[in-house]
């Protein structure tokens, strides 16, 4: 602990002496081989302005040169930002050193960036320290130069504005108008397709297939890599089929919905599986954007086919029995 002690007396008294060594620094306004100069992008500002300040300091390569602190005096200016000091080498030998500061203040008035010594060291071990020149910088107010803080008024209160319900009835009779027209267009157009209906195809059912697939495999869908649209239409071929044997509505229906509505007619365990599996791996080509291997296109399309002289066979043999007539009751709907 005592050990502790002497060191602190002794750093103590070494910081004395130091200190007064150089309480008479040898300043000087120029000198042989050193030049500092100070200069600011702007003498008039507005309070919260930024000024460049800059510091060049020029001096030849036997001088030994200290660089003013960062934290050097500036009098009420603030530093906002600072670059670190630029080195370079003149073609003459010299040294040339630049040292940037943003700096700014808050008040109004004159004020003056205070001078910055700058220490160096001659070639015979003389320390001298060399003034930069003052800069005045005058702040001026955001208020007019000429405006006089007693005109300054008070802040007008609220302006109420005053409404009008009348506005309201208008915007709720123009809403109702609109909602009547809208509502008497949708029964108008509902009730025409209701009185000219859709052509129905009196044809049976597999004759509408088996058609369709005959028209799709004309197409060149295969050859030109449309595999997308080959299954859209091989697929609703296929629903539109079962839908009219089965009186399913198909449009709008997912694969899952479709697959639903035929589990629960009376099909086989084994037909609905192969069905399913018929339907989504076109699903995948549809929607995953699966690309089909060689040969499995040729292999769907006869899939198709074959469900579909499946179910015709299968209907042929219900028809021919007795007090059985679904597929002609289907037929004749148009489902």
């Amino acid at each position: 602990m005592k050990m502790l002690f002497y060191i602190l007396a002794l750093v103590t008294i070494l910081g004395g002496a130091a200190l007064a060594a150089d309480e008479s620094p040898d300043t000087v306004t120029s000198a042989p081989g050193i030049t500092v100069e100070t200069s600011v992008d702007r003498s008039e500002i507005y309070i919260g302005d930024l000024i460049s300040y800059r510091l060049t300091i020029v001096h030849d390569s036997n001088i030994v040169l200290t660089p003013p602190p960062i934290g050097a005096n500036l009098g009420a200016f603030d530093v906002k930002d600072y670059q670190t000091d630029e080195s370079t080498k003149l073609k003459d030998g010299r040294i040339k050193i630049e040292s940037r500061f943003m700096l700014t203040t808050f008040t109004t008035g004159d004020y003056v960036i205070p001078p910055i010594p700058v220490k160096f060291m001659l070639p015979d071990s003389t320390v001298k320290y060399l003034i930069s020149e003052p800069i005045p910088i005058r702040v001026k107010s955001l208020l007019a130069e000429s405006a006089d803080s007693t005109s300054i008024r008070d802040i007008k209160g609220p302006i109420e504005f005053k409404t009008s319900k009348a506005i309201y009835y208008y915007l709720g009779g123009a809403a109702a108008l609109i909602l009547a027209i809208g509502g008497y267009l949708y029964w108008r157009a509902k009730k025409r397709r209701t009185l000219v209906g859709e052509p129905v195809d009196l044809r049976k059912p597999w004759e509408i297939a088996f058609e369709a697939l005959a028209l799709l495999k004309e197409k060149n869908y295969l050859i030109e890599g449309k595999f997308k649209l080959f299954y859209i239409e091989l697929t609703e071929t296929v629903r539109a089929y079962l839908g009219r044997i089965y009186g399913i509505p198909v449009l709008d229906m997912t694969t899952e919905e479709f697959l639903s509505c035929i589990a629960e007619g009376d099909v086989t365990e084994e037909f609905y599986e192969r069905l399913r599996l018929f339907l989504n791996y076109a699903d995948l080509v549809k929607f995953a954007k699966l690309v089909p291997e060689e040969g499995k296109t040729a292999i769907d399309f006869d899939e198709a086919a074959a469900i579909v002289e499946f179910v015709r066979v299968a209907e042929m043999a219900r028809a021919a029995e007795p007090g059985i007539e679904r597929t002609e009751s289907v037929r004749e709907t148009g489902v």
